[in-house]
């Protein structure tokens, strides 16, 4: 299965540092926009939104809804995939923002639950990850990370070297975060994959891999 993480798209409350080049509401709507494109990466699967409170807008998306639980990132990580574990094989965590993940990544780190792998990381441009998938998971995996600094990613990788668990790394991808990211967004492929994912969601939202295990 696949859990897209997301915060709730409140004005003022939400990716402040766009703010000044897009006003509280105008990044409040680009949340939402990042929300549906994740859950749009993630159809082909069976999904869970795990968010950090209520709020009006999840109920429009037709889609089960968690909250998140814990007090770090790292706890609330290893809640939903521990939670997620109990009842599949293999699970898949996701940030919702960033759009640079296609359903071709997500496949790519379920064949490699399959074959073995215990856990797979997307590295991020800022030193973080974006996408990390398990088959077995522990609180040693997010142990002493700072999260939200540079080193999230090499911290990860020292928790999981010194647990002896075997592990690996898709493609660097980048999130949408800094004022410079929404050029970015703005490029032909991204606003060609919203609009036609738009008109898809609908379809395939809910389908699973076929291997009725993840």
């Amino acid at each position: 299965m696949v859990i897209v993480f997301a915060r709730a798209p409140l004005a003022g409350r939400v990716k402040t540092r766009l703010i000044p080049r897009l006003g509280a509401a105008g990044v409040a709507h680009l949340q939402e926009r990042l929300i549906r494109a994740a859950l749009r990466t993630a159809s082909d699967w069976r999904v869970e939104l795990h968010v950090t409170r209520c709020h009006a807008f999840f109920r429009s998306l037709n889609v089960r809804c968690r909250l998140q639980q814990g007090d770090s990132l790292g706890s609330r990580m290893h809640h939903a995939l521990r939670g997620a574990l109990r009842r599949y094989r293999s699970a898949v965590l996701i940030g919702a923002d960033c759009p640079a993940l296609t359903p071709a990544d997500l496949r790519r780190a379920v064949r490699l639950l399959q074959g073995g792998t215990n856990v797979v990381l997307a590295p991020a441009e800022d030193g973080g990850y974006a996408l990390i998938a398990a088959r077995r998971i522990s609180p040693a995996v997010f142990a002493n990370v700072a999260w939200g600094g540079p080193e999230v990613l090499a911290q990860t990788l020292g928790n999981l070297e010194r647990s002896g668990w075997n592990h690996r790394l898709l493609r660097t991808v980048w999130d949408v975060d800094r004022p410079e990211d929404l050029e970015r967004l703005r490029s032909p492929r991204f606003s060609s994959a919203a609009r036609r994912g738009a008109r898809r969601s609908r379809d395939s939202r809910g389908r699973s891999d076929g291997s009725g295990r993840t």
